[in-house]
């Protein structure tokens, strides 16, 4: 078995960022994924840098061309879902819309990814991550007190609240049409999905736990024992000491065990205990904290690039990443049954062409008369 999801058949048509991530996510789990993108059919297969295309074959369709069109649609006929990412309204222009593909086959699953949604008045609005996640108030806490909001990388929106989503919505309705046999439009919007991660964090809110003030509170950096602090190396630990056992372990390491300090919860001290804290740990480099930390349950971690990730004797050992001049990370999560595996590298678009078609039944001859009507662009 190649992975969970063996069995499953996805069309993609191709986009940026978040589609592509949500089905490298399904092709590594074994589902069968065609990705249909502007590319040349005759191109050779040179590795690609872009790993979000692992693990299925590029092939050249021009959406544009009643052929290729029309191969979508033969395409859909036998799929579980398809993937689009477009502004809403132009996969009905191109007549490959989700009425347009239930006339081939009503099971199918439509799984849309966009920022801000397949409705409302900012459905046609272009955005990015940055723009997404300040809509839905999840840009707002990231960041230290009285300093602008921080965008985490392109996680939060694109990945986190968008292809993860994306990913369960999708499986979520291929589970209901194997019971009801009627597809359905899965809506996967980077501000809703972004929104739904805050949910802890409006609990909090609405407990009065959490001041909507930046960097003031328990786990954005308000607190001297959930911080970043710079060594004398001018690397970094991570602290992360919340519970009480935790902390009087950090406190013990760090050399303050038999000094009298204020209570942890006080917040009125965080302040200048995040200086006592910020000084000592610039008195020695980071590995020499890694190593004082090494057997001893107090939440401090190194903070390691990507690249010292990859080599990390922990992300080795559980194989985290593969490859060594150019790692990149493996499948996850893990299966003790049915383990997922990158499938094949990311190549050039449109080189998986020929070979992407005939695992899908479009036998040399059909290709042969689809290139002749243009529908490979």
């Amino acid at each position: 078995m190649s992975g969970p999801l063996e069995g499953l058949k996805i069309v993609e048509l191709a986009g940026i960022g978040p589609g592509p991530y949500a089905c490298m996510l399904l092709a590594d789990l074994g589902a069968d994924v065609i990705r249909l993108e502007r590319g040349d059919p005759s191109a050779s297969r040179e590795t690609s840098w872009d790993l979000l295309n692992r693990s299925r074959f590029s092939v050249a369709v021009d959406l544009k061309n009643e052929a290729g069109r029309d191969l979508v649609l033969e395409l859909c006929e036998q799929a579980d879902a398809l993937v689009e990412g477009f502004r809403p309204g132009v996969a009905e222009r191109l007549g490959l819309g989700p009425e347009d593909v239930w006339r081939k086959n009503p099971g199918l699953v439509y799984a849309r990814m966009t920022g801000y949604g397949q409705d409302g008045p900012l459905a046609q609005r272009a955005g990015h991550d940055i723009n997404y996640i300040a809509i839905s108030g999840a840009l707002w806490p990231l960041g230290r007190a009285g300093e602008r909001p921080v965008p985490p990388l392109n996680l939060v929106g694109d990945f986190g609240g968008g292809s993860l989503f994306l990913v369960m919505g999708l499986l979520a309705g291929i589970l209901n049409a194997r019971t009801t046999g009627i597809g359905q439009v899965v809506d996967a919007a980077m501000v809703d999905g972004s929104a739904s991660l805050l949910a802890m964090t409006h609990s909090f809110l609405n407990a009065g736990f959490w001041h909507e003030e930046r960097g003031v509170n328990i786990i954005d950096t308000g607190a001297h024992f959930y911080e970043v602090y710079e060594t004398k190396d001018h690397r970094y630990v991570a602290v992360g000491a919340i519970e009480r056992k935790f902390y009087e372990e950090l406190v013990r390491v760090l050399g303050l065990s038999n000094e009298h300090l204020p209570e942890q919860m006080d917040r009125s001290h965080w302040p200048e205990m995040k200086e006592r804290f910020a000084a000592i740990f610039a008195t020695k480099t980071r590995d020499e904290w890694t190593t004082l930390f090494a057997d001893v349950d107090a939440c401090v971690t190194p903070v390691l690039s990507p690249r010292e990730a990859a080599a990390h004797p922990y992300n080795t050992a559980r194989e985290v990443f593969e490859g060594a001049s150019t790692p990149q990370p493996r499948p996850a999560p893990r299966f003790s049954r049915t383990p997922a595996r990158i499938g094949v590298a990311a190549h050039t678009a449109g080189s998986g062409t020929r070979e992407g078609l005939e695992s899908w039944g479009i036998t040399p001859d059909r290709q042969d008369e689809l290139l002749r009507r243009g529908a490979f662009g």
